[in-house]
């Protein structure tokens, strides 16, 4: 049967009749457009199918097409829309006092001499008024700014870059395990399944005690790892910094599993011959988030002591806390944690505003240890067979998870923007008060920060702050490619994610950075820093040799 269509041009059509069911179902795409054809069905009454049976003839078909509303829901990014409420919280004093300011303009100009003579005459006549009021507010501002804290700066700092004869592959680190003798055919296939699945690559390091065959792990083995670690970062912070070493007058270190008599801090001490009044502080078994406390001591002690430096050291010692055992729990340390360090310069003076990279704005501490479970999470001990290890507890995402709701919760009204603390407290008041059925309201932290420097102390970790906190993959990728290329360097990791971030050259002024790192006891502590200027790409640094190279596409298994 052939068909005219009436009323329609330019139609691109797919068409079957179907006579027993009295119906034409049509595919029609008007206007020749290019998308997908939509299915329609069209009916005829008896007496045209009557007539087209008996003439023969063509059956004159008229389409009304029926126009769809929009879907405002897919047509409109609401991304835009929040940006836009954003905008107006944030300038909502400005665009209120712009029309005051004009009123007042405006009746100012409506006065004439006389009225303006009579102002003027009322204002001497309250001049002592004026005079006190300007006194108390100048006592006000004076007293303000007084007792506001010193500022501190980040001068600069260094990252330790180890000796390329002490990268570990994964080929060889399975064979030295198997050589060692102190796993077996169980350990070895668990450890195996956990490097193909860590996102390391096979460029990270182990120390020279755990290269030698059999294992070296003595007390000489791993003063020699601590001294090469801090003593290589230190001489690079200071020929980078051109600062003496007899100006430090505040040193912070931190090392959780490594505490020998004399101490670290006092083993720099001697190599570099600091002054006698040095105050010095050696912190131990803080776990990887003990580089964001060493940041908050040395910030509280540069309060009290004005115009001066202070040296933040963060490490973390493998030599003697590797673990020959057959514990699944106590071995996922041996796969994950490698050698690295850093050493942080700060200073109080503001002469050191014009060269310094970076401001401290805000460190926040959140310590879960009065919970048992929280305590445990990350517990070293020695095993059923009196080998010292330490131990991961199978809810410690649960645990970090909880531990950073505490912290953001503490962070967010210090860095939100008035849009998103209105919005999480209206999300609040619906669910406490109005006992309203909803999600709670995550605030987008990607309005309070340009960078993010997650701990890199695993995949899991990362995926998980990556999904809680709603990042994107350009936000997590400092901490993705770090622990790729330099593995879980405990506390010192946050500074070479940060490194990352200036060797890609995208640190601008006034950009916001924030570290978070997770430690043993259980703790979660944040720093927030602000970029005094536009940082260029380091001459020198971890990453100079191969940020050509990354980002690279990190696998979920990677087989070896």
């Amino acid at each position: 049967m052939a068909i005219r269509f009436l009323g329609l041009t330019n139609v691109r059509c797919i068409y079957q009749l179907d006579t027993g069911k009295k119906r034409l179902l049509l595919g029609t795409m008007a206007n020749g457009g290019d998308g997908p054809l939509r299915p329609s069905t069209m009916h005829f009454s008896p007496d045209e199918q009557q007539r087209s049976r008996m003439n023969g003839e063509g059956v004159a078909v008229q389409i009304n097409s029926r126009r769809r509303l929009p879907d405002f829901l897919q047509s409109v990014n609401l991304k835009y829309v929040k940006l836009g409420y954003h905008y107006l919280i944030t300038n909502l004093v400005i665009l209120l006092f712009i029309p005051l300011l004009l009123a007042v303009t405006l009746e100012v100009g409506r006065m004439g001499p006389e009225e303006m003579w009579q102002l003027w005459a009322n204002l001497q006549f309250n001049l002592v008024s004026v005079l006190i009021c300007s006194a108390v507010l100048v006592v006000a501002v004076t007293v303000y700014v007084m007792s506001r804290p010193s500022p501190v700066y980040l001068v600069d700092y260094a990252c330790y870059l180890p000796d390329e004869k002490l990268k570990v592959h994964f080929p060889m680190f399975m064979e030295h395990s198997e050589k060692s003798g102190q796993f077996d055919e169980k350990s070895l296939e668990f450890q195996r399944k956990i490097l193909e699945r860590s996102g390391l690559g096979e460029e990270t390091y182990l120390p020279v005690a755990l290269h030698r065959l059999p294992p070296n792990p003595c007390m000489a083995e791993a003063r020699a790892e601590a001294e090469e670690v801090m003593f290589s970062a230190l001489d690079e912070l200071f020929e980078k910094a051109k600062v003496n070493p007899k100006d430090i007058g505040i040193l912070v270190v931190n090392c959780s599993l490594f505490n020998p008599t004399p101490s670290l801090s006092a083993m720099i001490v001697n190599k570099y011959h600091m002054r006698g009044n040095i105050k010095s502080y050696n912190l131990g078994g803080m776990g990887c988030s003990a580089g964001v406390i060493s940041i908050d001591l040395a910030k509280d002690m540069l309060q009290v002591h004005g115009g001066t430096y202070a040296i933040v050291v963060s490490t973390e010692n493998i030599t003697q806390n590797w673990y020959f055992g057959n514990r699944k729990s106590m071995l996922i340390p041996n796969c994950l944690f490698r050698v690295g360090g850093a050493a942080i310069l700060l200073s109080n003076k503001r002469s050191e505003r014009r060269r310094a990279k970076y401001e401290l704005v805000h460190t926040v501490r959140t310590h879960k240890g009065a919970d048992d479970k929280c305590f445990r999470c990350v517990y070293q001990e020695q095993d059923e067979n009196s080998k010292m290890g330490v131990t991961l507890s199978k809810d410690l995402m649960a645990i970090a998870g909880d531990a950073l709701k505490t912290n953001i919760t503490t962070l967010g009204p210090l860095v939100l923007p008035l849009s998103e603390q209105l919005l999480f407290f209206g999300n609040l008041v619906a669910r406490k008060v109005l006992n309203m059925k909803i999600k709670p309201y995550i605030p987008d932290f990607k309005l309070a920060f340009d960078h993010f420097c997650i701990h890199a102390g695993g995949r899991a970790v990362i995926d998980e702050l990556e999904k809680n906190l709603q990042l994107s993959p350009d936000h997590v990728e400092p901490s993705r490619m770090t622990l790729h290329r330099f593995g879980n360097t405990s506390s010192s990791s946050i500074w070479y994610e940060l490194n990352y971030i200036e060797s890609k050259g995208r640190m601008r002024k006034g950009d916001r950075i924030w570290q978070i790192a997770f430690g043993s006891g259980f703790k979660c502590n944040s720093a927030v820093w602000q970029a005094t200027r536009t940082l260029k790409p380091p001459a020198k640094g971890p990453w100079l040799h191969c940020i050509d190279r990354y980002p690279v596409k990190i696998p979920e298994v990677y087989k070896f």
